[in-house]
Protein backbone atom coordinates (compact mmCIF):
# COMPACT_ATOMS: atom_id res chain seq x y z
CA UNK A 1 0.00 0.00 0.00
CA UNK A 2 1.43 3.09 -0.73
CA UNK A 3 0.44 6.53 1.01
CA UNK A 4 1.26 10.05 -0.07
CA UNK A 5 1.11 12.94 2.44
CA UNK A 6 0.01 16.10 1.01
CA UNK A 7 1.73 18.86 2.90
CA UNK A 8 -0.67 21.60 4.28
CA UNK A 9 -0.22 24.19 1.03
CA UNK A 10 -0.58 21.03 -1.14
CA UNK A 11 -3.51 20.37 0.63
CA UNK A 12 -5.33 23.21 0.46
CA UNK A 13 -4.83 23.54 -3.36
CA UNK A 14 -6.26 20.89 -4.16
CA UNK A 15 -9.14 21.68 -2.07
CA UNK A 16 -9.44 25.09 -3.63
CA UNK A 17 -9.31 23.18 -7.22
CA UNK A 18 -11.98 20.95 -6.32
CA UNK A 19 -14.65 23.70 -5.19
CA UNK A 20 -13.59 25.60 -7.83
CA UNK A 21 -14.13 22.86 -10.38
CA UNK A 22 -17.52 21.59 -8.41
CA UNK A 23 -18.74 25.43 -8.42
CA UNK A 24 -18.09 26.07 -12.09
CA UNK A 25 -20.03 22.50 -13.05
CA UNK A 26 -22.81 23.25 -10.60
CA UNK A 27 -23.44 27.13 -11.82
CA UNK A 28 -23.24 25.91 -15.83
CA UNK A 29 -26.45 26.19 -17.46
CA UNK A 30 -28.41 22.87 -18.60
CA UNK A 31 -27.42 24.19 -22.48
CA UNK A 32 -24.03 24.20 -21.53
CA UNK A 33 -23.81 20.36 -20.90
CA UNK A 34 -26.42 19.51 -23.96
CA UNK A 35 -24.28 21.25 -25.75
CA UNK A 36 -20.63 19.55 -24.49
CA UNK A 37 -22.66 16.01 -25.15
CA UNK A 38 -23.08 17.29 -28.85
CA UNK A 39 -19.54 17.32 -29.22
CA UNK A 40 -17.26 19.36 -30.85
CA UNK A 41 -14.15 17.84 -32.99
CA UNK A 42 -10.85 16.72 -32.20
CA UNK A 43 -8.48 19.94 -31.68
CA UNK A 44 -5.11 20.72 -31.84
CA UNK A 45 -4.19 23.79 -29.64
CA UNK A 46 -1.48 26.27 -29.93
CA UNK A 47 -0.10 27.98 -27.31
CA UNK A 48 2.39 31.19 -26.30
CA UNK A 49 2.87 33.11 -23.31
CA UNK A 50 4.88 32.47 -20.04
CA UNK A 51 6.30 30.14 -17.60
CA UNK A 52 6.41 30.84 -13.86
CA UNK A 53 4.65 33.98 -14.14
CA UNK A 54 3.61 35.21 -10.77
CA UNK A 55 5.90 36.03 -8.04
CA UNK A 56 9.05 35.05 -9.88
CA UNK A 57 11.86 37.66 -10.95
CA UNK A 58 12.67 35.09 -13.40
CA UNK A 59 10.29 33.78 -15.70
CA UNK A 60 10.69 32.57 -19.22
CA UNK A 61 8.62 31.93 -22.53
CA UNK A 62 6.34 29.06 -22.68
CA UNK A 63 5.41 27.10 -26.08
CA UNK A 64 2.18 24.53 -25.75
CA UNK A 65 1.03 22.24 -27.90
CA UNK A 66 -1.83 19.76 -27.09
CA UNK A 67 -4.60 17.16 -28.65
CA UNK A 68 -7.96 17.31 -27.21
CA UNK A 69 -10.02 14.26 -28.40
CA UNK A 70 -13.44 14.23 -29.43
CA UNK A 71 -14.38 11.08 -27.16
CA UNK A 72 -16.94 11.90 -24.23
CA UNK A 73 -16.69 10.10 -20.96
CA UNK A 74 -19.53 11.53 -19.50
CA UNK A 75 -18.91 15.05 -19.95
CA UNK A 76 -15.13 14.84 -19.47
CA UNK A 77 -12.65 14.28 -22.49
CA UNK A 78 -9.34 13.31 -22.94
CA UNK A 79 -6.19 16.19 -23.77
CA UNK A 80 -2.57 15.13 -23.85
CA UNK A 81 0.12 17.55 -24.28
CA UNK A 82 3.66 19.55 -24.16
CA UNK A 83 4.92 22.29 -23.02
CA UNK A 84 8.41 24.07 -23.37
CA UNK A 85 9.80 27.21 -22.07
CA UNK A 86 12.61 29.00 -23.01
CA UNK A 87 14.86 27.93 -20.34
CA UNK A 88 14.75 24.06 -22.23
CA UNK A 89 12.17 22.76 -19.43
CA UNK A 90 8.95 21.42 -20.15
CA UNK A 91 6.19 19.05 -18.94
CA UNK A 92 4.52 16.33 -20.89
CA UNK A 93 0.91 15.76 -19.77
CA UNK A 94 -2.20 13.69 -20.40
CA UNK A 95 -5.51 14.00 -18.50
CA UNK A 96 -9.58 15.14 -19.08
CA UNK A 97 -11.04 18.67 -19.41
CA UNK A 98 -14.76 19.77 -19.85
CA UNK A 99 -15.89 22.56 -22.14
CA UNK A 100 -18.69 24.07 -21.12
CA UNK A 101 -20.56 26.28 -23.08
CA UNK A 102 -21.99 29.85 -22.18
CA UNK A 103 -23.85 30.55 -25.58
CA UNK A 104 -22.98 29.96 -28.67
CA UNK A 105 -19.27 31.59 -28.67
CA UNK A 106 -17.54 31.64 -25.29
CA UNK A 107 -15.89 28.29 -23.70
CA UNK A 108 -14.91 27.36 -20.53
CA UNK A 109 -12.61 24.65 -20.35
CA UNK A 110 -11.44 23.38 -16.64
CA UNK A 111 -8.97 20.45 -16.93
CA UNK A 112 -6.51 18.42 -14.92
CA UNK A 113 -3.62 16.41 -15.92
CA UNK A 114 -0.52 14.83 -14.10
CA UNK A 115 2.40 14.53 -16.50
CA UNK A 116 6.09 14.56 -16.32
CA UNK A 117 8.48 17.50 -16.02
CA UNK A 118 12.03 18.13 -16.84
CA UNK A 119 13.72 21.45 -15.29
CA UNK A 120 16.15 22.05 -18.12
CA UNK A 121 17.82 24.99 -16.76
CA UNK A 122 14.89 26.53 -15.54
CA UNK A 123 12.62 26.26 -12.39
CA UNK A 124 13.09 23.38 -9.88
CA UNK A 125 10.14 22.24 -9.03
CA UNK A 126 10.49 19.45 -6.80
CA UNK A 127 9.95 16.34 -8.71
CA UNK A 128 9.51 14.71 -11.96
CA UNK A 129 5.67 13.94 -11.46
CA UNK A 130 3.78 17.25 -11.45
CA UNK A 131 0.06 18.18 -11.65
CA UNK A 132 -1.17 20.26 -13.94
CA UNK A 133 -4.58 22.37 -12.99
CA UNK A 134 -5.96 24.95 -15.75
CA UNK A 135 -8.85 26.82 -17.04
CA UNK A 136 -8.93 28.18 -20.47
CA UNK A 137 -11.48 30.99 -21.33
CA UNK A 138 -12.07 31.26 -25.20
CA UNK A 139 -14.07 32.59 -27.95
CA UNK A 140 -15.55 30.17 -30.31
CA UNK A 141 -15.70 31.12 -34.23
CA UNK A 142 -18.23 30.09 -36.72
CA UNK A 143 -15.35 27.26 -37.93
CA UNK A 144 -15.23 25.96 -34.28
CA UNK A 145 -11.93 26.84 -34.03
CA UNK A 146 -11.06 28.78 -30.76
CA UNK A 147 -9.10 31.56 -29.17
CA UNK A 148 -8.51 32.23 -25.85
CA UNK A 149 -6.30 32.59 -22.72
CA UNK A 150 -5.03 29.57 -20.56
CA UNK A 151 -4.01 29.32 -17.17
CA UNK A 152 -2.43 26.80 -14.98
CA UNK A 153 -0.71 25.87 -12.05
CA UNK A 154 2.07 23.17 -11.96
CA UNK A 155 2.85 21.52 -8.64
CA UNK A 156 4.19 17.99 -7.26
CA UNK A 157 0.96 17.95 -5.02
CA UNK A 158 3.64 17.54 -1.80
CA UNK A 159 4.87 14.49 -2.81
CA UNK A 160 8.70 15.74 -2.61
CA UNK A 161 9.53 18.12 0.23
CA UNK A 162 10.50 20.95 -2.08
CA UNK A 163 7.05 22.08 -3.52
CA UNK A 164 7.12 25.50 -4.87
CA UNK A 165 5.00 25.20 -7.52
CA UNK A 166 4.64 27.16 -10.94
CA UNK A 167 2.22 29.16 -13.03
CA UNK A 168 1.69 29.39 -17.27
CA UNK A 169 -0.36 31.71 -18.31
CA UNK A 170 -0.61 31.22 -22.21
CA UNK A 171 -2.58 32.56 -25.66
CA UNK A 172 -4.08 29.77 -27.06
CA UNK A 173 -5.46 28.52 -30.64
CA UNK A 174 -7.50 25.61 -31.20
CA UNK A 175 -8.20 24.35 -34.28
CA UNK A 176 -10.32 21.83 -35.05
CA UNK A 177 -7.98 18.73 -35.96
CA UNK A 178 -9.38 17.68 -39.43
CA UNK A 179 -8.55 21.12 -40.89
CA UNK A 180 -4.63 20.79 -39.40
CA UNK A 181 -4.49 18.16 -42.06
Amino acid sequence: MVIVKFGMRATKAIAAAAAFAAFILAAAPASAQVKAEAGDPDFLSFGVGGFDVIASDNGSAAFQLEYASDKRFWIFHPIAGVMVNSELGGDAYAGVAVDLFFGNRIVVTPSFAPGYYWRGSSKNLGSPIEFRSAIAAAYRFDDRSRLGLEFYHLSNAGIDVHNPGTEVLLLKYSVPFGKVW
